[in-house]
């Protein structure tokens, strides 16, 4: 039986503005659960889309049915006007618990219907606008600044954590502090010492190009010496560890994060800080001082071998004069920036890998993050040890 429907509302649902119901659609109320939506005449999108507001009312009203059907027997030529209408009924069903029965329309705007409620809205995209010049940087310099603020934060929680560690209460496993010895110590021999010894030859190469313009060829010794110990071996042994561990450290801890193996530790009262950061940050700074002491013996090899093949000068000269350029504060300034580098390396590694996405791409991008900040900081640490040694005078 048709209902007759003695109100009006202005309905806020699919953009339709509210008119006059047409005589294309007519409610009917087959029993008290089923509310059938009669679909008839011809559809076309220069006739305009109906208003919706009747059906809105009677699915938010007190006696709200259970199920919506659509019936569409004297339905005559149609168009995408007839699906958009359809659709935003059905899809407002839906949201309200109610059923939809498609089975009266015909074949055609029946699988268009069913196949665009199967599909989930997707979210909307915010909109970038092109904003002005100062709009930019602005968003930039506030990017920065939420980025420099977290980092500060994770920085205290590390020290916190290093200081339980100096208590003897950090909750962390022995057999992952082991490990972490292994992969940023033994596993970093290899590559540290090819670097070293070339660039200790490389820096002895270049010295006696200008040194035996004045017949010093000996003094190349004392420039590959101090060079090395003081501040290029310390400088590489960083570099390649940013390149190497602290890679490792964000693509691992990154993992995890996707995993969600970091919310475990976190629910089992454990706190990643201490259980993943401080083992690696530990290792890492202990490990660095022996790296950087074998990476200074492999650049005077480097400089000796370049010495004696290509400048013929002795090999028990070349020592000796090495001996008596190198004093132990130069060995001591590379071997305690070491240690500052390591730090820095296993912390920024360890961030960018604790503060990772939730996709595969996003431990790509941590772990570049990674990389290329731990070099960028490991230059600016060895640049304020520079200007602080040379202030002091050492």
């Amino acid at each position: 039986m048709p209902l007759s429907w003695g109100w009006r509302r202005v309905a806020t649902v699919c953009s339709l503005t509210p008119v006059a119901l047409d005589d294309r659609i007519r409610l009917a109320r087959a029993d008290r659960d089923v509310l059938e939506v009669v679909i008839r005449g011809a559809w076309a999108l220069e006739d305009g889309i109906p208003p919706a507001e009747d059906v809105v009312h009677a699915l938010e009203s007190d006696s709200a049915p259970r199920r919506l059907r659509f019936e569409a027997k004297d339905l005559g030529e149609w168009d995408s006007s007839l699906v958009t209408y359809l659709h935003s009924l059905a899809a407002l069903a839906v949201a309200r618990g109610v059923g939809v029965d498609t089975s009266g329309l015909p074949a055609g705007a029946r699988k268009l219907v069913d196949l665009a409620l199967a599909v989930k809205p997707r979210p909307r995209e915010q909109q970038v606008e092109d904003d002005a010049l100062t709009a930019r940087v602005g968003r930039v310099a506030l990017d920065a600044w939420g980025t420099i603020g977290d980092a500060l934060g994770f920085l205290g929680e590390t020290t916190l954590a290093a200081a339980s560690l100096l208590r003897g209460r950090a909750g962390f496993r022995r057999v992952d502090l082991l490990y972490a010895f292994e992969t940023s110590g033994v596993g970093a021999l290899g590559i540290v010492a090819l670097i070293n010894f070339l660039i200790g030859a490389v820096l002895a190469f270049v010295g006696a190009v200008q040194l035996q313009q004045f017949g010093a060829a000996i003094f190349v010794a004392d420039l590959v010496a101090i060079g090395v110990a003081r501040e290029l071996g310390a400088l590489m042994t960083g570099i390649v560890m940013a390149g190497r561990t602290g890679a490792s450290y964000a693509a691992v801890l990154g993992t995890m994060q996707v995993g969600e193996e970091v919310d475990a530790l976190q629910t089992m009262g454990l706190r990643p800080i201490e259980f993943l950061v401080l083992p690696r940050v530990t290792a890492t700074a202990l490990m660095m001082p022996a790296l950087v002491a074998y990476a200074d013996l492999m650049g005077l090899l480097g400089g000796l071998f370049v010495a004696t093949s290509l400048l013929g000068v002795g090999t028990t000269e070349y020592v000796r004069q090495t001996q008596s350029a190198l004093a132990l504060r130069h060995v001591f300034i590379g071997l305690g920036k070491s240690v500052a580098f390591g730090i820095v390396v296993a912390i920024t590694g360890c961030y960018y890998g604790i503060r990772c996405g939730r996709s595969a791409g996003a431990v790509g991008a941590a772990t570049t993050r990674a990389v290329v900040m731990s070099i960028v900081l490991v230059v600016v640490v060895d640049a304020i040890f520079t200007v602080a040694l040379y202030a002091l005078g050492l």
